[in-house]
């Protein structure tokens, strides 16, 4: 409830320009954006810099890699309700592999083989679903989004096969995981979001640009525009 009146509050009158670009949140948005970048300020980029300077790079590249393989399951489920029958098998192909000669996932010898790795959400499957994005959003610590979206990670997190684990052990589980992946994500984009901030007029339009630029080619799977998606 609360969140949602920060919302109300924050957009009572969206501007023209704010409709035109599906952002009527556009204040709150703009304050979230205010609100994480002094998360990452303070707590995000300290941690990650010294995660870089005590784990060496092959070590972080494991967890990477192992992050990787953890999502493969939730990748298949998604590629499979897509109708992508073909990128399932990968994604599987993958999964066997790297779990068992990449030593539970912390080597990559999948890619290697030719079987290269590839996202996918229950966000995109809405998406090839025929659901449209609603509203930008910027998450509070997640950053840029939209309901379908923000509906998707729900989801994910519902149908992941790993979060089958009992309750006192999921909370440890999830919670590092959950780290981990954010510490990756943080560490592999850092240098790319400083550079769209320095060279940006106004970070937040331009990141709101770049946001959706890559959710339609995820959704697209790299199909060109003009081309048809899985029918259902």
């Amino acid at each position: 409830m609360g969140l949602c009146g920060l919302m109300l509050a924050g957009c009572a009158a969206p501007s023209p320009e704010s409709l035109a670009a599906n952002d009527p949140f556009e204040q709150f948005n703009r304050a979230s954006l205010r609100r994480n970048a002094k998360i990452d300020k303070y707590i995000v980029i300290p941690t990650v810099e010294a995660y870089f300077s005590l784990v060496p790079e092959d070590g972080r590249r494991g967890v990477h890699n192992f992050l990787g393989n953890l999502a493969l399951p939730t990748i298949f489920l998604n590629d499979m309700m897509q109708g992508e029958v073909s990128r399932a098998g990968k994604s599987m192909w993958r999964l066997t592999v790297n779990s068992t000669v990449g030593l539970g996932g912390f080597l990559d010898p999948a890619s290697k083989m030719g079987i290269p790795g590839h996202g996918e959400d229950f966000g995109q499957t809405l998406a090839v679903w025929g659901m449209g994005e609603g509203p930008y959003l910027i998450l509070p610590l997640l950053g840029p989004s939209n309901p379908r979206d923000a509906a998707g990670l729900v989801v994910d997190a519902v149908i992941d096969p790993t979060n089958q684990i009992g309750f006192k052990q999921h909370i440890w589980w999830s919670g590092t995981r959950q780290f981990f992946t954010l510490l990756d994500l943080k560490g592999q984009t850092y240098q790319t979001i400083q550079g769209i901030q320095r060279s940006s007029v106004d970070y937040y339009s331009s990141l709101r640009s770049l946001y959706r630029q890559i959710r339609n080619e995820q959704i697209r799977n790299g199909r060109k525009k003009g081309e048809d998606l899985p029918d259902f």
